[in-house]
């Protein structure tokens, strides 16, 4: 069996996934990959790019203050600003702790927008899902968890990952370094993790348990996982990247799915 036909197993509606490899494309789909899904949280790691662009543009910078009093873009894209999850509140000294916020990504979208003079949904739209071609993407509310789009748009965001064409390579390759190291807190949905290591908008696995890629995952693989049942992961190791999506929300369906196609995948492709 292929390792993609594991989606038709899931309980839920609808599903898509893809497979991408570094230096062969897009190797392998299940689904619709066309249906567009609210991406819920894998809307962060599509916001943190367009904010790589406007870094690489001159517009901002990442030691810029943004955020809390002595917080930077830097704070905000590593989940270290010192905000909570939803709101304005300060939980935290900037560089202190690890707090997961989709409110800072709200701050970083409406300060990118500040200074470049364009609303942020079109600032993404220009910077990141035109250039790309990912033409069923839009984020159509918070930057944290707003945006839609296809598993064809995310294969085509996934190869930009692998070789970065719109973001120089070493700026990608910072993004998906480990910020702060040694930070602990809560992965959503798996609970606490000592370190819970991120770059600049992107979750990194190290050898965080339990985790939603799986075992066969390196240590250095990327991406981000969403609420309403979506993931991207980009692994680096071995060359490729996965996404899938689902309409049904994350849940115990998600954490037995998920890790099992990831391996197979790898198996498979690898």
């Amino acid at each position: 069996m292929r390792a993609l036909e594991q989606i038709r197993q899931w309980p839920v509606r609808n599903a898509a996934a893809g497979v991408v490899v570094r230096g062969k494309g897009v190797v392998d789909t299940e689904g619709d990959i066309a249906k567009v899904f609210p991406l819920a949280s894998v809307t962060k790691p599509l916001v943190a790019y367009a904010v790589l662009v406007a870094i690489e543009e001159g517009a901002i910078e990442l030691e810029q203050p943004a955020g809390p009093p002595g917080s930077t873009v830097r704070h905000l894209l590593a989940h270290t600003s010192g905000l909570a999850f939803a709101t304005d509140e300060v939980l935290s000294e900037p560089g202190l702790r690890r707090i997961y916020s989709s409110a800072g990504f709200e701050v970083l979208a409406d300060f990118v927008a500040a200074q470049t003079g364009i609303p942020f949904d079109s600032y993404l739209h220009e910077a990141v899902f035109e250039p790309l071609g990912m033409a069923s993407s839009v984020l159509a509310g918070s930057a944290g968890h707003g945006a839609r789009s296809s598993v064809a748009d995310l294969l085509r965001f996934a190869s930009e990952l692998l070789e970065p064409t719109i973001v120089s390579a070493e700026l990608v390759s910072e993004a998906v370094t480990v910020q702060f190291p040694g930070r602990n807190g809560v992965l959503p949905g798996y609970g606490s993790q000592r370190p819970n290591d991120w770059g600049l908008g992107f979750e990194i696995r190290d050898h965080k348990t339990p985790h939603w890629t799986g075992g066969a995952n390196s240590p250095r693989t990327y991406g981000h996982f969403g609420q309403s049942g979506t993931f991207l992961w980009i692994d680096p190791e071995v060359g490729m990247a996965c996404p899938a999506l689902a309409d049904e929300n994350f849940g115990d369906w998600a954490r037995a799915a998920w890790p099992p196609l990831s391996d197979a995948v790898i198996a498979e492709f690898a």
